[in-house]
């Protein structure tokens, strides 16, 4: 039964350590251009087209969301498969038609173990490409090499690259040549080739910050080698809006400007804050917390990223069973500049003393959790909002004229 309903959509798998949800939302939006609606799972959830679509987080919860997507006339699915799904076999249960690859660094080596067991798990959306297929591969990610060689005869190759992540492996189909961030959004100008050479030149998108070129760059060439129309295909991609938690602006016009940002990765974290830096006239400040119980080797690497901004507050994230202190304490020891760096372990709190010194030329970053609505604590989730929390520190600064 699962095989045979996997047959009827055309399913897009998305996996990398960054700028999957974004890739998988915005790949959705265009292929709305030719059916709707299409069905997407995501860290954010389920959906048909933008309506939440209530599943149980589970394998039958997403089949579940599938079968709703295919019994409305849907064509197409758009999934965020992540490594661990990967590494119990979802791509040879459920076999894609196109793989994208969005890039590689450290995360989730508490479940895998090694970086070599991390990729090896996200291979396997390639691995199980059938024949006739497309692998959609960031070609200035190094690892794209290694997934080219896993793939079946037969697989199409399709890259894509931005300047800002380095050489490519191999020339890409989509190139962004020059990317503009600014509060509005991002500029994105492409030069394309081979068989996109009639992909538009130019993209404006919602998203704030050069990584979301990358994600739009995937969203566009999977859908000019799904048959969208590149001006359809643009044209999704510039009224899509920005993911929630990823770099959103916690009021548009408030000073000083805040932003709420799911980066929990030191790749993540150095990306998100050299975006604010340069949309930074004063000061940059940071809050930052780590999961418990995760890879704990990549926290003073996340020290190391945080050095980006000019004051960083260290706190809580998830820190589950662990105490907070030693989790600040491990990211403290990876920094590595003279940044005003202080503990405070209530994540509200923190928050708060942020909102409350920063000046009106000041960026605050409030990085790790995003989107998420909870905090866990030792066995237990309590409400938390980042955005909820931001927002209501903004308030009571502009209430006692801060």
């Amino acid at each position: 039964m699962t095989r045979d309903l996997s047959r009827q959509l055309t399913t897009v798998g998305i996996t990398g350590t960054n700028g999957k949800t974004s890739t998988t939302r915005w790949t959705a939006a265009c292929l709305a251009r030719l059916a709707r609606p299409v069905a997407q799972v995501t860290t954010l959830g389920a959906f048909l087209d933008d309506e939440p679509f209530d599943t149980a987080e589970d394998f039958e919860g997403f089949v579940c969301a599938m079968r709703a997507g295919a019994d409305r006339g849907g064509r197409f699915a758009a999934v965020e498969t992540t490594s661990e799904a990967l590494a119990r076999g979802f791509a040879r249960t459920w076999p894609c038609t196109i793989g994208i690859f969005t890039n590689l660094t450290r995360d989730h080596l508490d479940a895998h173990g090694s970086a070599e067991h991390y990729l090896a798990s996200k291979a396997q959306l390639f691995v199980h490409l059938p024949p006739g297929g497309t692998a959609v591969l960031n070609v200035a990610d190094p690892a794209s090499s290694l997934l080219v060689e896993v793939l079946a005869p037969g697989v199409r190759v399709v890259g894509y690259a931005a300047e800002s992540r380095g050489a490519s492996v191999r020339p890409p189909e989509l190139k962004a040549v020059a990317i503009e961030s600014s509060w509005g959004g991002t500029r994105v100008v492409i030069e394309p080739s081979g068989a996109l050479s009639h992909a538009p030149r130019l993209l404006q998108l919602r998203a704030i910050g050069e990584v979301y070129a990358e994600n739009a760059l995937a969203a566009l060439a999977t859908a000019l080698v799904l048959g969208v129309e590149p001006d359809d295909a643009a044209a999704a991609l510039e009224r899509a809006p920005a993911v929630p938690g990823r770099f959103e602006l916690v009021a548009e016009n408030a000073r000083p400007r805040i932003v709420v940002d799911y980066a929990h990765t030191p790749d993540a974290l150095a990306r998100t804050l050299s975006t604010a830096r340069r949309l930074c006239d004063g000061d940059l400040w940071l809050v930052l917390g780590a999961g418990g119980e995760r890879d704990q080797g990549k926290r003073a690497a996340m020290g190391s990223a945080a050095s980006g901004a000019d004051h960083i507050v260290l706190t809580s994230d998830n820190p589950r069973s662990e105490d907070p202190a030693r989790i600040a304490a491990a990211i403290r020891e990876g920094v590595t500049n003279s940044s005003e760096v202080r503990t405070l372990l209530d994540r509200r709190q923190a928050i708060c003393s942020v909102v409350t010194a920063a000046s009106e030329s000041d960026v605050i970053v409030i990085a790790g959790k995003g989107h998420e609505k909870v905090q866990l604590l030792a066995g237990r989730a309590e409400p938390f909002d980042d955005l909820a929390e931001a927002r209501a520190a903004l308030a009571a600064r502009e209430k006692h004229g801060g």
